[in-house]
């Protein structure tokens, strides 16, 4: 029967050594694990926040704003001096605050920049002629002419639009462009606080023989 030679003192140091050195390589690979994995969670949750957020002004956007449902010009002398632009908030809009929407028209040659100052027509006051009756604000100001709001939202010191509210952005086209000629192209946007702005296109017909044109 054979037996090992005994070991050496200096042999169990080169054991222990050796499971030192496993050791501490095994607690490097899980701390790097530990920091690896503790970063894909806080950027996984930095684009679930990213992508809630997108997600939620795209929402905003697509379905809330206003929409020009239809635009009117007034024809003095061949000529549009004033215009009168229909509006609704969207379906599943949020109240939408005209006192800070901002309208910008252009007839080609000069861009103007309006918002509202007190310029306001009640429904009991249009008595069925808005071009007449109605207040059409000046060159830096558009007037609001209510057409339909049956919760009183719209009022002169706070015009608050809602979903089935009807108003008119009335504005003097011969203050802001000293009136608008025939053939001309006229563009903008009704550009609300929150969600999609009223879109402003249109070209004037070649000759104007009506007192109230449809232009858009």
């Amino acid at each position: 029967m054979s037996t090992l030679p005994p070991s050496s003192p200096s042999d169990h140091y080169d054991y222990a050594a050796i499971g030192i050195g496993v050791l501490i390589v095994f607690i490097a690979m899980v701390l790097v694990a530990g920091i690896a994995a503790s970063v894909l969670v806080q950027t996984s949750t930095i684009l679930e926040m990213q992508a809630l957020k997108t997600g939620q002004e795209t929402i905003n956007v697509v379905a809330s704003g206003i929409t020009v449902e239809a635009v009117t010009g007034h024809n003095s002398s061949g000529q549009i001096d004033k215009l009168a632009l229909e509006l609704t908030a969207k379906a599943g809009s949020p109240d939408i605050d005209l006192g800070e929407t901002i309208v910008e028209i252009s007839d080609s040659d000069t861009k103007k920049v309006l918002r509202y100052s007190n310029n306001y027509t009640n429904q009991s006051s249009i008595d069925g002629t808005i071009f007449i009756n109605g207040d059409f604000g000046n060159d830096s100001h558009f007037g609001i002419i209510v057409l339909q709001d049956a919760d009183e939202s719209c009022l002169q010191t706070n015009p608050i639009i809602n979903y089935g509210d009807h108003v008119v952005i009335s504005l003097d086209a011969n203050q802001l462009f000293n009136k608008i000629a025939p053939r001309v192209d006229v563009f903008g946007q009704i550009i609300c606080e929150e969600g999609a702005s009223g879109i402003i296109g249109f070209t004037t017909p070649a000759s104007l023989s009506h007192t109230v044109v449809s232009l858009q």
